[in-house]
């Protein structure tokens, strides 16, 4: 997307704040936080847990809304949107890859990509042509049929990254990708990782506490105590 020939980023927090009460005092999860991602840029996101990853990344892509502050997802601010104009966003902009991967055990490989059909903007065979596309690309055609325990922990996460791609999102966002597998799988995972964002221009944010990650990333922010310190 561009506008007066400017590429639009895919995702731009402007001192974002995110505050919970607990009980009588408050404790601030996001503290005037500042980030830009272009479009096509990996980022990894890197802190000990309770920094304030996971908060940034549920604002990011529409999950919670922040107390205060500017949140933009492809040129479209959604900082006061409603449950039901935030659904949309994760539908149409968002794609997710968690860190238990959450496929459906019962569904096959292709099936779990197909039950993004029944909210986004493809249907019957355009769907299904779709995620034949993506498993054919992430090198799971032969697995189609398979159900998630006849997958390898490899395998399982390039149906997570199928999923998440399905609906053409501009920003996907993972939460420790390679936290279950073994570092001979983890990197190849992160090879892939980079491949279909860079492939697809599409941004994405790599939650993670592994270092050795951050070589497949465009750039590293570092994150403590709900501020971004380095970037």
């Amino acid at each position: 997307m561009n506008v007066n020939g400017a590429s639009v980023p895919a995702l731009s927090l402007q001192r974002v704040r995110k505050v919970y009460a607990m009980g009588d005092s408050e404790v601030v999860a996001l503290d005037d936080v500042d980030l830009e991602v272009a479009p096509g840029e990996i980022v990894a996101l890197v802190g000990p847990s309770g920094s304030g990853k996971t908060t940034l990344c549920s604002i990011a892509g529409a999950i919670l809304s922040p107390t205060s502050g500017r949140v933009v997802v492809a040129g479209t601010d959604i900082s006061g949107f409603n449950p039901k104009q935030l659904t949309a966003v994760r539908r149409d902009l968002v794609g997710f890859v968690f860190q238990s991967v959450n496929l459906v055990p019962f569904l096959t490989a292709r099936e779990n990509l197909l039950v993004v059909d029944e909210i986004g903007k493809r249907t019957g065979a355009p769907a299904r042509a779709r995620a034949d596309q993506l498993l054919g690309e992430l090198g799971l055609a032969d697995r189609a049929k398979n159900l998630p325990a006849q997958l390898s922990g490899g395998q399982r996460q390039r149906v997570a990254i199928g999923r998440a791609l399905m609906n053409d999102p501009k920003l996907v966002l993972f939460d420790e990708p390679t936290s279950a597998l073994d570092s001979k799988l983890g990197m190849a995972v992160m090879e892939l990782i980079q491949q279909e964002m860079k492939a697809r221009g599409t941004a994405a944010i790599v939650v993670t506490h592994d270092e050795r990650i951050t070589r497949f990333c465009d750039r590293s922010v570092h994150m403590d105590d709900g501020r971004i310190t380095k970037s």
